[in-house]
């Protein structure tokens, strides 16, 4: 029987420097191709937008990272484990609620201020939003594997909550940078900073939310698939500015649990299984 790691061969908060080069390796080295040869990316993957195979492949790469590193340190015992953090599920059906029905909330109360609310449903016939949703189920929310998965554990470490969730975030957004770069994306077409203050306050709440699930990674993928969820209407700018409140009065009814470092979850593998 293969034997447990030594404590040395563990992953550490200093292990966010290998998995933050990967990941920018990774997601910023594909984008540099696009940028460079887009006409032969184009003729070899299709063009490029989100469901291009290459533009996948950028997006992934804070997952790639995290199983990476969690392999490299622990083994396939211990990416098993890490993987069961997916069935977890249970936390305080307010965020249950909020997941549910408050993030469409902030889109549709959104969509009511710019006036966009009664603007048509662009998926025609209706259906042909599913192929939209699948994608997007399995394209944003795979990032959850790494800055949820395993950076945000590995920085409540060192840092409370709230700051994690503000680093994680900043570093979160500026990953997403390329992509503004990039033709053919939904990003182009958006305004840099408004993206980079509602990312860094959807880390602040997501922190929350991952700490009072015990670290759950599908809680998490849920929550970043209900932003991205296609069938909202478009509310910028007005959606980063709800969100932003949003983080605001969470920091301040949580702000035991955000300021103290004791309560943020700092385990990778399965709660417990990390000794």
């Amino acid at each position: 029987m293969k034997s447990r790691k030594s404590n040395s061969d563990k992953l550490t908060f200093g292990s966010i420097k290998l998995f933050l080069t990967i990941t920018f390796g990774l997601t910023w080295g594909i984008a540099l191709l696009m940028i460079l040869f887009p006409d032969q990316i184009i003729s070899i993957f299709g063009e490029i937008g989100l469901s291009n195979p290459l533009y996948i492949l950028a997006v992934y790469g804070p997952a790639f990272a995290a199983i990476f590193l969690v392999l490299r340190h622990y083994g396939l015992s211990g990416l098993i484990s890490y993987l069961r953090r997916l069935t977890l599920f249970r936390m305080h059906y307010g965020w249950w609620l909020f997941i549910v029905l408050l993030i469409p909330a902030h889109f549709y109360i959104g969509a009511v201020i710019t006036g966009t609310f009664f603007d048509p449903f662009p998926y025609e016939p209706w259906y042909s939003v599913l192929p939209v949703l699948m994608l997007m189920l399995f394209l944003g929310p795979v990032e959850e594997f790494g800055w949820r998965g395993l950076a945000l554990p590995l920085m409540q470490r060192r840092f409370a909550p709230l700051w994690s969730g503000l680093i994680i975030g900043a570093i979160w957004a500026v990953w997403h940078l390329p992509a503004f770069l990039i033709g053919g994306t939904p990003h182009s077409e958006w305004a840099f900073l408004s993206f980079f203050v509602g990312v860094i306050s959807l880390s602040v709440i997501m922190t929350a939310l991952f700490n009072s699930s015990r670290g759950s990674i599908l809680i998490a993928a849920l929550f970043h698939f209900q932003i991205n969820n296609p069938i909202w209407p478009d509310a910028q700018p007005w959606d980063t500015i709800l969100f932003s409140i949003t983080a605001i009065i969470i920091v301040l009814l949580y702000r035991k649990n955000m300021l103290t470092r004791k309560d943020g979850v700092t385990e990778v593998l399965m709660p417990g299984e990390e000794g």
